[in-house]
């Protein structure tokens, strides 16, 4: 399954490590880009940009707030802008119930 990944902190980082090594094609892309290094190496392919990431069946998406949230989400060329027609968003993040 070609799936993307966006933010990796520690526990993205796992999971998304989880996803590789079960044999998935995996894109991260972190606003931090060096946080992605480790991922690629085990066999993630880099996205640079948030439209990168969006190309496959699923994006998830692990952001620390509700304003990370707004911003990589539901920005002007956020997740939603670029989500393929039948993709999933899986939305891990901690945010507050007033944002939806």
């Amino acid at each position: 399954m070609k799936i993307g990944f966006i933010e990796l902190g520690h526990m993205g980082t796992a999971m998304a490590a989880n996803l590789v090594k079960a044999g998935h094609d995996v894109s991260v892309f972190n606003r931090s880009p060096e946080k992605a290094r480790a991922l690629i190496e085990l066999g993630a392919r880099e996205a640079t940009n948030i439209a990168e990431v969006c190309g496959g069946e699923v994006v998830i998406s692990m952001l620390a707030n509700d304003d990370a949230v707004s911003e990589v989400t539901l920005g002007e060329g956020g997740v939603i802008a670029h989500l393929r027609q039948r993709a999933v968003h899986l939305s891990m993040s901690t945010i507050s119930v007033a944002l939806w």
